[in-house]
Parts: structure tokens; sequence; C-alpha cells
């Protein structure tokens, strides 16, 4: 190994930071993340991709922004063959299988592998709602779920089985249904051994396992381990009313 690739790695150990920004007290421990500080702070973006808008103030940011043009996935799991364009990318993606959870909330116990998971969670504490549908007015707290709601307007369904011909919004849910053709059922009960194919299902099988009973009427107090029972009970009472 070269000597100079040795006291990088060694700054990773000792927390060396010797290459100091000329305009501001902040550090990098490689020469390269230094860069010109007058692009940062002047916000220059002197590398431009040549396939759409955006550009960058690092040559090598521009390099793996490449990759989503190119296609190229070099970073591999060695677990389950999952590949992606940057080596931050496949980190987080190794965390699924190590079961690792370093953000970490701390208003609730919720943890989860990414950042921008824990951010996207802490909007349900703060009720931060900054996605809104122009469409409709509705506001959620993620941009996915904006990007769903949208399809659901428009009726663009863009996951489509190639077995059956079913096509859906959601990426979930295309998974989902694949798996009423492949029979795999991941989502097990540590109770009983159930075993089905969306986390749903499972959940609703764990309330009856637990008689769990959450939802609950508020006019008679009766209590339901699924919301589509409640709704059914609840015409009872409206029935009652339209009578009197």
């Amino acid at each position: 190994m070269r000597k100079y690739s040795g006291e990088r790695h060694m700054r990773i150990h000792t927390g060396e930071r010797p290459y100091k920004c000329k305009l501001n007290d902040e550090a990098f421990k490689q020469s390269g993340h230094l860069t010109d500080p007058t692009m940062i702070h002047t916000e220059e973006r002197p590398y431009k991709c040549n396939m759409c808008e955006y550009a960058y103030n690092k040559n090598g940011t521009l390099t793996r922004h490449m990759r989503i043009h190119t296609g190229e996935r070099r970073y591999k799991c060695e677990v389950c063959g999952y590949a992606c364009n940057q080596n931050a990318g496949l980190k987080t993606h190794m965390r699924i299988h190590t079961g690792e959870r370093p953000y970490k909330c701390e208003v609730c116990v919720y943890a989860c592998n990414r950042n921008g998971g824990l951010k996207t969670h802490m909007r349900i504490h703060t009720e931060e709602r900054p996605n809104m549908c122009e469409v409709c007015g509705y506001a959620c707290n993620w941009n996915g779920g904006l990007k769903t709601l949208i399809q659901v307007h428009t009726g663009d369904r863009p996951y489509n089985c190639e077995i059956c011909g079913y096509a859906c919004n959601r990426n979930g849910d295309s998974k989902a249904h694949m798996r009423m053709h492949t029979g795999e059922k991941p989502y097990k009960c540590e109770m009983c051994g159930y075993a089905c194919n969306n986390s749903g299902t499972l959940k609703k099988h764990i309330r009856i396992d637990t008689r769990e009973r959450g939802y609950k009427c508020e006019v008679c107090g009766y209590a339901f381990n699924e919301s589509c029972s409640l709704k059914k009970h609840t015409r009872i009472h409206m029935g009652k009313t339209v009578q009197v």
C-alpha cells in the first residue's frame, strides 16, 4: 500500500484534519474534500452535466452523478446481489442485512437506517407537511406520498406485472403482488408461525393473536381489530338514527 494511502487511512482513527479552508475555520482529512474554497463560498459550479441541468463544484461529484445517466452500478452487495452507483448507497443498503439502525428519534423509540428516513419521521412529531398537492390541496410529510397521490389524479400506474398484467402506482404494492405469483411469504408471526406476503396482513393477524382491538366505536364502545369492521359496525348506529 502506498505511504500516502496509509497516512490518509490513519486519519480515520486519529481524527486529524490537516487541510484547512482559507476562508473559514473548516478543516478536512483529504485534500480532495477541500477543493477550491472559493467555489463553495461563492456557489461556483464549474462541473456541468452534459445530459441534464445539474452542475457541481467538484469533478468527483459530477462523476458519481453521471452514473445515473449511464446506469453504471459498480457497488454490489455480496449478500443479495443488490447494486448501486455510490459507495454510500451500498453502506446504507448493508444495514438492511445487519439490522443496524443508527438514526434514532429523540422523541420516541423509532430508529432507522437512513438519515433521510429519520428526517421524514420527525415530521410526524412536528406535524410538518411540506409536500402539497396542487390538484386537491392535500399535504403530506414525505415526497413519496405526494408522488403517489399525483398518480391517483393522473391515473398513472407505472408498475406493471409481467405475468398477469396487473398495474399499480406504488412499487411496494407491485412487490407485494408479485409474491402472489412466487408464493413468497416473508412476513411471519413470532407467536404462532403464521406467514403472509405483506406487512398489512401480518399486522391484522397479530391483532387477532393478541386480541388487540384498536378500533373503538364512539357510540357504544364496542371495539374491533380492523378499521373496515368498525366502519361496517357504525352503519348500524347510522341506520338507527335514520329510523328515528
